[in-house]
């Protein structure tokens, strides 16, 4: 059976912590940073985890399934 290619758009925006758990960034931080508030900006900057839900989708798009 052929290996699974990882997604090269997932590899970039995905990674995984020592607990297992995916870490991806928050969007909406790009631009048009201008009408955003401080506390906005600021709460955007830290890290979140995938939802459980969405787990198994990227998990297969990184080739961990």
């Amino acid at each position: 059976m052929p290996k699974i290619k990882t997604n090269c758009g997932a590899k970039k925006r995905f990674a995984l912590t020592g607990s297992g758990k995916i870490k991806r960034k928050h969007a909406f931080k790009s631009h048009i940073l201008t009408k955003k508030t401080k506390k906005q900006k600021r709460n955007l900057t830290h890290f979140g985890t995938v939802n459980s839900v969405d787990v198994a989708n990227v998990k297969a798009l990184l080739g961990l399934r």
